[in-house]
């Protein structure tokens, strides 16, 4: 598709196509959740790996996990403490969640809140998105829009020039219950 403006972007989403834009970490792929399989299919991505759930607000991702009252109100105080910014939490999935998100686990999903205003303003008009970085499957993440137009020429890329300098991912924590394990130390340090 090459580089487009947000507005084709948006529309290529609600046309069901894979897209990419900027995030606070590395630029993402998107797509609807319910079409999550084009990522993996894109990406020659195992389904070992699950997408993550990218939200515009905090508020949109309560909808998407499910738990008690108690396990809610301390997964509520780690967002308002690190959200938005560059933190995957792992909470149990609701029904709203598509399994083919995480196929191998449908019963959790990894969900964020980017601290970046195009992300945002993107994802405040398509609704959640399921995302992850844009490259192949065991490549490094690409940080150049264009570079990511060049290699997926099937995906809508937002025409922007974007600063990264480093490829950094987010940091990513798993609710194991009683309290939070990090699976990948990334931008965010998490202090309990």
């Amino acid at each position: 598709m090459a580089l487009v403006s947000q507005s084709d972007l948006v529309q290529s989403v609600i046309a069901h196509y894979v897209v990419s834009f900027p995030t606070d970490t590395v630029p993402a792929l998107a797509v609807a959740p319910h079409r999550a399989e084009l990522i993996f299919e894109l990406k020659q991505r195992s389904q070992e790996k699950p997408l993550i759930l990218m939200t515009g607000e905090i508020e949109d991702i309560w909808e998407y996990v499910q738990g008690s009252h108690g396990e809610l109100k301390i997964w509520q105080k780690m967002a308002q403490k690190y959200l938005p910014g560059a933190l995957t939490m792992v909470l149990p999935a609701s029904v709203k969640v598509p399994s083919t998100m995480n196929p191998l686990n449908p019963t959790s999903i990894g969900v964020r809140v980017p601290n970046h205003a195009i992300a945002r303003d993107i994802l405040r008009q398509t609704g959640p998105l399921a995302t992850t970085s844009a490259n192949l499957s065991g490549e490094d993440a690409l940080t150049d829009m264009s570079a990511i137009a060049l290699k997926f020429p099937s995906v809508a890329v937002l025409d922007h020039q974007n600063n990264i300098t480093e490829a950094v991912p987010s940091t990513v924590i798993k609710w194991t219950g009683k309290d939070w394990q990090i699976l990948r130390q990334g931008k965010i340090v998490i202090n309990n």
